[in-house]
């Protein structure tokens, strides 16, 4: 890699060349990749696209996160009286929640595509598919300094109630509570398209709310592990905002949904 001296030379030299010759045009940014081959699976067979940020790059979410809550507390206190609220959901809402459990593509989209307006695949929105697929890996990674440093045990241990998911239970024994990784990629995937179709903001946000509280619906999270998961996904958000590549492919989105949704 160059040094920043050289750099800075090469920018003072084509300075100097412009007064008697034009700068060469340039080059145009190749579109980012759009299949699964080319962005590469977190985990070979899985399915799951890898992010735009390196490890390092994402945000810290055990710097950015207090403490969970610890027992005697107001704030478990809270926690605690969410859970019992939701051991009180009707079917529907439990159906509902179960569903919202299931990230794998292209069903975790599906609540968010019908107000959106138009559906999402990589063979009519390439660059929209895997703009939210790739957000969607980081903002689950960003989650996971916190979640591995406090392994917080989750509801359904804990008071030993069952989950929306019952064949999860022994994984999800091992992987700690807070902050939420379902609801770090629920509300990404919100911001994400919000950015897309900014008309569409308010019910956009509403569903990825909604896909959090599913989590205590589930009875696998805390309203505390919730609201972490929705500042982690913001602060990744954030730092995507600066990545070139999700940048350019961002832009790319932006233009298919704009012509998914003319009139």
């Amino acid at each position: 890699m160059a040094s920043n001296k050289v750099g800075f030379g090469a920018i003072l030299a084509l300075g100097l060349l412009g007064a008697c010759a034009s700068s060469p045009a340039p080059k145009a940014v190749p579109a980012p990749p759009t299949s699964l081959a080319e962005v590469g699976e977190l985990r070979p067979g899985m399915g799951f696209a890898k992010g735009y940020l390196a490890p390092e790059a994402l945000p810290d979410s055990l710097a950015l996160l207090p403490a969970p809550p610890a027992a005697g507390t107001s704030a478990f206190a809270a926690d605690e009286e969410a859970l019992a609220n939701a051991l009180q959901a009707p079917a529907d809402r439990f159906q509902k929640a179960t569903s919202d459990a299931d990230l794998h593509w292209p069903h975790v989209l599906s609540s968010y595509e019908a107000i959106l307006g138009t559906p999402v695949s990589g063979q009519t929105t390439p660059h929209t598919a895997m703009l939210l697929q790739r957000a969607m890996a980081d903002a689950g990674l960003s989650t996971y300094r916190a979640k591995t440093h406090y392994n917080r045990v989750r509801p359904f241990a804990l008071k030993n109630v069952p989950s929306c998911t019952p064949g999860d239970e022994a994984a999800l024994r091992n992987d700690g509570s807070y902050p939420s990784g379902h609801t770090a990629i629920g509300w990404i995937i919100a911001l994400v398209l919000t950015d897309l179709a900014p008309q569409k903001t308010n019910e956009l946000l509403q569903r990825g709310y909604d896909f959090g509280q599913s989590r205590v619906i589930c009875r696998v999270h805390w309203k505390s592990d919730v609201e972490a998961g929705r500042l982690i996904a913001s602060a990744t958000f954030a730092r995507l905002q600066a990545d070139p590549v999700y940048q350019a492919q961002r832009d790319l989105a932006r233009a298919e949904v704009a012509r998914a949704l003319k009139p």
